[in-house]
């Protein structure tokens, strides 16, 4: 994107995050939903499809672009982001990445417009952050494919028109191989979308349990028209989708820093405002000196991940670091507010409980230690 156009597009989301969605953050914790206003909105400005390439319709950002806006959609709930999120990061990237011509032209299009919605059905009640263990299977039938199994924590799966599957294809190949993917309509017979999650936080963002009970899928919407790709594409999407959580973890972390600098320099304890006292301050320093060094190491590895450079290490790196460091300046948000903090009525309670599924998905923070210990020592194990 022209630099200009893209600063005018950053600074057009930055009034509308900051001006209407925060506005409407106690709505959209109260519905559990994100109004039609909004999503409308959202698409009008093209953000169903800002990583979706051009030709079909989307912004076509690059990752060191992609970051700058997500750090802006940090600034408020993750829910509103968490609508876009799936068509342009782990779900819109599969077809990208891995997709037939065919597939592309068909459903990145509505994907961009946000006319069609899309979820990434990889997690199961056994296959968390390692997907090589998923047990749903797909046996080829003919003309088709028939799916059975269940998958678990899927994003918008109740309101999502299409559903990227992954399900192994050759029982008999190792566990990272012989898993494909498909694109499954959400209305197929034999595909059924369980209730809507009770969760801790993040209200406003949809997770349910998928079962696919003999679904069956043409054989024209196996991803890439390949068996046994599904794992790769699933990891090259998670790879990217891992830095655009760490890039929304250094916006979310400003926003509780502006929440506890505006607490500290308004209220008082003994007539004296909090800002004044130098623990206080000590609290503020240690969350906007790791917020920024989040922000740097996010630019550094999304220009390393633009120029092919790494696209593995640096991406888990800045997942791990950015959303350990968002839930200590939460947690010192709620301390700075005292008392005030453990109330729903200010946002950086419900922020407390809404940073901490960072740590968990897209790969929890173990994980993210295991490849980037396994990156280091390459070739040094024997």
């Amino acid at each position: 994107m022209d630099p200009q156009d893209f600063a005018d597009a950053i600074d057009a989301v930055r009034a509308f995050v900051r001006k209407d969605v925060v506005a409407a953050e106690e709505e959209i914790e109260e519905a559990d939903r994100i109004p039609d206003r909004l999503r409308r909105k959202a698409a009008d400005m093209g953000l169903f499809g800002y990583a979706l390439p051009e030709e079909y319709g989307g912004l076509g950002l690059s990752m060191s672009e992609e970051v700058r806006l997500a750090m802006e959609l940090g600034w408020t709930t993750p829910a509103f982001r968490s609508m876009l999120g799936t068509n342009n990061g782990i779900a819109g990237q599969v077809l990208v990445n891995c997709g037939t011509p065919e597939q592309r032209e068909r459903y990145l299009p509505g994907m961009a417009s946000g006319e069609l919605i899309g979820s990434f059905a990889l997690t199961e009640p056994e296959a968390g952050s390692d997907p090589s263990a998923l047990r749903t299977r797909a046996v080829r039938d003919g003309d088709g494919y028939v799916l059975a199994g269940q998958k678990r924590f899927i994003t918008n799966a109740l309101d999502a028109d299409l559903l990227m599957v992954f399900a192994r294809t050759d029982p008999s190949a190792p566990a990272n191989q012989g898993i494909s993917a498909f694109v499954v309509p959400a209305g197929t017979e034999g595909v059924t979308i369980g209730p809507k999650d009770d969760k801790m936080g993040q209200r406003g963002t949809t997770t349910s349990e998928i079962f696919f009970d003999g679904a069956r899928v043409p054989a024209a919407n196996l991803v890439g028209g390949v068996e046994g790709e599904g794992f790769s594409a699933a990891m090259r999407s998670l790879a990217k989708g891992r830095l655009h959580i760490a890039a929304l973890c250094v916006g979310l972390a400003q926003r509780l820093i502006h929440e506890s600098t505006v607490y500290a320099t308004t209220a008082s304890q003994g007539g004296e405002k909090l800002a004044s006292f130098q623990l206080v301050q000590a609290m503020l320093a240690d969350s906007q000196t790791e917020a920024y060094a989040g922000r740097a190491m996010v630019l550094d590895a999304a220009r390393s991940y633009d120029d092919g450079s790494d696209r593995r290490m640096a991406t888990s790196c800045a997942k791990l670091f950015c959303t350990e460091m968002a839930n200590r300046v939460a947690d010192r948000a709620v301390q700075v507010h005292g008392g005030m903090g453990y109330m729903n009525e200010v946002p950086v309670a419900r922020f407390y409980r809404d940073v901490r599924l960072f740590r968990l998905y897209e790969g929890t923070s173990e994980i993210q230690r295991l490849i980037i210990a396994k990156q280091m020592l390459k070739g040094s194990l024997g």
